[in-house]
């Protein structure tokens, strides 16, 4: 048996493929790709709710969203981590993101208006979240998948103090109603183009898919999505924007409208309302840390000599 028959067999088999065993070239700049692409969002989702830190309304809700947005900074090393086991270096990485080379989750190119915002990112933002990376705990790759089930425990957190935030403020006053509102109108679009766009359109689905890299298709997650939403939005006592959005029970699932992917086409390629923002931002956050790289590298070189002369 040649080796590519081996990974084949490994990965029909449900078995896991790990960094030690030989796979396909492809195979590995996938993952590279989508592992990192997932580690810049991660990166680049801490700005639009770290925008709130110092304006949250009270000590309780200023440390919930500190350790949110602390949260998120942790899953992005996780995931770092996991492209430098396939042998990809993180500064090159980095390097492509602030250059424009690599791209990032078009959700965080919106920006966040009001306070009502950080609970709908949390609900709807963190809720797709959910749906896209829970079957990615059962990706081949070994460290992808291992990585992903801490993250999505604390994704689900992230989601469920979200949706607590709104119901707090729907339970508040007229104007708080009405700006959650206003939020939800907002970010319910974007939200659905975060699954990526339609199956037909998706050019990495397929070989993705056979890989057992994605579990799902872009549309099987949208829909699962607003499945589970709708009931959620009927118990806080909002109205998605959507007048295509009704029940079907010959289905047994939701029929709803498209996003408007001249928009996501538009974002994704470097033209949404905070894409040079953002990248400006991160650039300067990487440039402003090049101290605190090299003391951390010249602390681990005398490490490694004094260990040598020991």
């Amino acid at each position: 048996m040649d080796l590519e028959d081996r990974f084949e067999r490994t990965v029909a088999a449900e078995q896991r493929v790990e960094p030690r065993d030989w796979m396909p070239d492809g195979y590995r700049k996938t993952l590279i790709r989508q592992i990192a692409q997932h580690a810049h969002s991660e990166i680049i989702g801490m700005q639009p709710e770290g925008n709130w830190i110092s304006r949250a309304p009270s000590l309780r809700r200023k440390a919930i969203l500190l350790a949110k947005v602390q949260d998120e900074a942790g899953h992005g090393l996780y995931l770092y981590a996991a492209t430098e086991t396939l042998g990809a270096d993180r500064g090159e990485l980095t390097e492509k993101l602030i250059s424009g080379r690599q791209k990032y989750s078009s959700i965080f190119n919106y920006p966040t208006l009001s306070y009502a915002d950080v609970g709908v990112i949390g609900w709807l933002v963190d809720g797709a979240a959910i749906c896209n990376q829970v079957p990615l705990c059962r990706t081949s790759y070994g460290p992808y998948a291992r990585a992903m089930i801490r993250i999505c425990k604390e994704e689900s957190f992230h989601q469920r103090q979200g949706y607590e935030l709104l119901l707090t403020m729907m339970s508040g006053t007229d104007a708080q109603r009405a700006m959650v509102q206003e939020s939800v109108d907002r970010w319910w679009w974007p939200s659905l183009m975060m699954f990526g766009p339609p199956d037909a359109e998706s050019s990495n689905t397929e070989q993705s898919m056979k890989w057992r890299i994605k579990r799902n298709t872009n549309d099987e997650l949208r829909q699962k999505f607003v499945d589970m939403t709708v009931p959620q939005a009927r118990e806080l006592g909002v109205t998605l924007p959507d007048p295509e959005l009704r029940w079907n029970a010959e289905r047994g699932h939701h029929d709803f409208g498209q996003p408007d992917w001249d928009e996501f086409w538009q974002v994704v390629g470097g033209n949404g309302p905070t894409n040079a923002q953002r990248v400006e931002h991160r650039r300067k956050a990487h440039e402003d840390g090049e101290w605190v790289r090299a003391a951390a590298a010249a602390h681990a070189a005398k490490h490694v000599a004094r260990e040598g002369v020991a």
